[in-house]
């Protein structure tokens, strides 16, 4: 059994208490409160649930993490970005990019990303909390990412792709940046092979909380702007 949220407080459970089966089952209940997705974050917790169910609290183990220094920009990858293909927005249309990243995917069934969730979010990024990416191919949104920055953490919580390599483009200019002002790490939450092919990788919970909570001392200092990263190729000759 795991433990029901109190209406009324914003405390959780140690994340120590997280069932292995399913993994990082910490908790649920509780409201989608600015004040408790924060505090959340900040322990290493955060929420994902599907619309028939309550509100579920997960702290799994591993973690899957991205060092910024760490990423990995394949060749192809990087001629994709020099190829100037798309342009890269922060915080330009986050609505529209939760609204994508919520919207059917061809494999699976459904979304997690409910309107409760948007609602929950979308205030968040009114608050400051929360970022996205846009990536465009002239003036139409093709891909994009969210999350939440914390100190020197980033959350990420989803992205989408309307066209191939969109959703890498956005995620290499997000870390490109963050490594510039001064991020610790990225929480890439759950391992995928699309995630380690840019870098990322896996770490015990213990090891994780222990950055986590670095990382949240940090105070960079910087504006929610991209920059050109990557010149575009010179045409031959």
């Amino acid at each position: 059994m795991i433990p029901w949220l109190h209406p009324l407080r914003l405390d959780f459970p140690p994340v120590d208490n997280a069932l292995e089966d399913p993994d990082g089952l910490l908790a649920a209940g509780g409201d989608l409160s600015p004040e408790r997705i924060l505090s959340a974050y900040r322990q290493g917790i955060f929420p994902w649930y599907n619309p028939e169910e309550p509100i579920l609290w997960w702290s799994p183990n591993p973690r899957c993490v991205l060092f910024p220094h760490d990423l990995h920009v394949s060749r192809s990858l990087r001629k994709t970005l020099r190829k100037d293909v798309f342009s890269v927005t922060f915080d330009r249309a986050f609505d529209r990019v939760i609204d994508a990243c919520a919207a059917p995917r061809s494999y699976a069934k459904g979304t997690w990303i409910s309107p409760e969730m948007q609602h929950a979010y979308c205030r968040l990024h009114w608050l400051g909390h929360a970022h996205s990416v846009e990536v465009w191919q002239g003036d139409e949104l093709v891909g994009g990412l969210y999350g939440l920055a914390l100190g020197g953490m980033f959350f990420g919580e989803s992205m989408f792709s309307w066209r191939t390599n969109a959703s890498k483009v956005g995620f290499v200019y997000l870390v490109e940046h963050l490594k510039k002002w001064g991020y610790a790490l990225v929480d890439c939450q759950v391992y995928s092979d699309h995630l380690a092919s840019l870098g990322a990788c896996e770490l015990p919970r213990p090891l994780f909380i222990e950055q986590l909570e670095t990382a949240l001392q940090l105070r960079p200092a910087h504006r929610w702007q991209a920059e050109r990263l990557f010149q575009p190729e010179s045409p031959h000759p």
